[in-house]
């Protein structure tokens, strides 16, 4: 009997589980789960014939006749969790979430993207890439697809395309032919600790790629160049790719260009000139369609048809958004939560906008990056013409005195955009029509329920 025959998911209705869930029940196996509230998703999954129940209790193990095989929690379920201490007690086999995906890779060619920045987007542009050529990929995403409207998926191809998540180490479940890393800047030090522990998880990643396999690199992030250098140390054939690349399997980014929204790179690769054609705003998205060409071509898709598919990418829900307009002003909602990111999507908003304002409503993740990174913020939020802050999503994290979004107010330079701190969430749609005039542009930021205040604030410009 497979440990995966019967499977309870703990948190059913996160981005990752959700994707392990669909994939199980693709394959046949008896799936039940728990969530904190119904969602959307979780509805998409009891259409597939999920069991799930709304809040977490021990009862729910018996979702399933005879109870599950296994049990599967991701690290933001607590060990006092009464499901996860029903499992233990029954002697039930316990996974975390990148363990039951490992599993599910098994007989599959797998590609991996892991990085502190892009993951979703390199990832979600190789699997698109990979259906437009026809090979039907399996792939489980950290965000759904706008094409598809998922996250995950049981193909026919014998590939398996995975975001590699790096915060916690579980990346080093997996064992990829084909590793794509973005960058390496520091994050998530409320797991790791120290900025080298960080980066020596990187370095346990390069263990896990298999013989033969490849390391794609962005030589333009010092991070990830130093970590192509200890690949070749190591004997691993690496391919660089950003302006900066240079040698062997490069791919050179010679100049990125707006346009219709989107933008155009021009790649010189083994010598030849190719453009690549991305539907989505900014440099950095070009570069991920690079990293994802590379990784379709080291899967064996054919160059033209990979272009093509890159250029019919339509983006990735919380991935610059569009969320709607009114008033002739546009809105969209972006995932970024780290500092870097937020300065690359911002610097990618002021073309969007034109003449018009840009104006960012940010909400702070975590309470832990908040402490550590509230000056960087403040820097990257400068990029627009108006910030509203907002205070601080803890989602895993209990409170520390002191931290709020004020920390990251605060911390925007007085000579470069306009700061409001509003700690009330009702308050901010009034408060954004009130910023806002035609030809404005508004995106919402962040990696919490700030999402939901997209349509809010539509609503409102509908109604001024």
């Amino acid at each position: 009997m497979s440990v995966l025959e019967r499977v309870h998911l703990v948190g059913i209705g996160g981005a990752g589980m959700s994707g392990i869930a669909r994939i199980l029940l693709a394959r046949g196996a008896h799936v039940s789960g728990s969530d904190a509230k119904d969602s959307r998703t979780v509805l998409a999954l009891r259409a597939q014939g999920a069991k799930v129940a709304v809040g977490h209790a021990a009862e729910n193990l018996d979702l399933l006749d005879d109870g599950p095989t296994a049990v599967v929690v991701s690290t933001a379920i607590r060990e006092d969790n009464p499901e996860l201490a029903t499992a233990r007690e029954r002697g039930v086999v316990v996974l975390r979430r990148a363990e039951a995906l490992a599993a599910l890779m098994l007989d599959h060619r797998v590609a991996c993207v892991a990085g502190t920045h892009g993951k979703t987007s390199t990832t979600s542009m190789l699997t698109v890439a990979l259906q437009h050529c026809r090979m039907d990929p399996s792939f489980a995403i950290g965000g759904d697809l706008n094409e598809s409207g998922a996250n995950a998926h049981q193909g026919t191809g014998g590939i398996f395309v995975a975001e590699a998540d790096e915060s916690d180490g579980s990346f080093l479940f997996f064992a990829p032919s084909v590793a794509v890393v973005t960058n390496v800047e520091a994050d998530h030090l409320d797991h790791h600790g120290t900025v080298e522990a960080y980066t020596a998880v990187f370095d346990s990643f390069l263990e896990r790629i298999e013989p033969g396999g490849v390391l794609i690199a962005c030589v333009d992030d010092p991070g990830a160049k130093a970590l192509a250098e200890r690949a070749k140390g190591l004997g691993l054939r690496v391919r660089p790719y950003g302006r900066t690349a240079t040698g062997a399997g490069a791919a050179t980014l010679v100049d990125y260009r707006p346009e219709d929204g989107g933008g155009i790179a021009v790649l010189d690769l083994d010598g030849e000139k190719l453009d690549v054609r991305v539907s989505v705003p900014g440099e950095h998205m070009a570069g991920n369609a690079v990293a994802a060409l590379l990784a379709a071509l080291e899967l064996g898709a054919d160059r033209d048809c990979v272009l093509e598919g890159l250029g019919a990418f339509g983006g990735v829900r919380r991935r610059f958004e569009f969320k709607g307009r009114a008033g002739g002003v546009r809105v969209y909602d972006d995932y970024a939560h780290h500092p870097t990111e937020v300065a690359a999507q911002l610097t990618a908003a002021r073309p969007v906008a034109g003449e018009g304002k840009l104006v960012v409503v940010f909400q702070p993740h975590l309470y832990s990056r908040t402490r550590l990174f509230a000056a960087e913020f403040g820097t990257a939020l400068g990029l627009a013409d108006e910030v509203v802050v907002l205070d601080v999503y803890g989602a895993r994290e209990d409170p520390e005195p002191g931290v709020t979004g004020a920390m990251v107010a605060s911390a925007v330079p007085p000579d470069t955009a306009q700061v409001h701190y509003e700690p009330s969430f009702d308050r901010v749609p009034a408060l954004v029509a009130g910023l806002v005039g035609e030809g404005d542009v508004v995106v919402t930021m962040g990696a919490g329920d700030v999402t939901m205040l997209g349509p809010e604030i539509v609503g409102e410009l509908d109604r001024a």
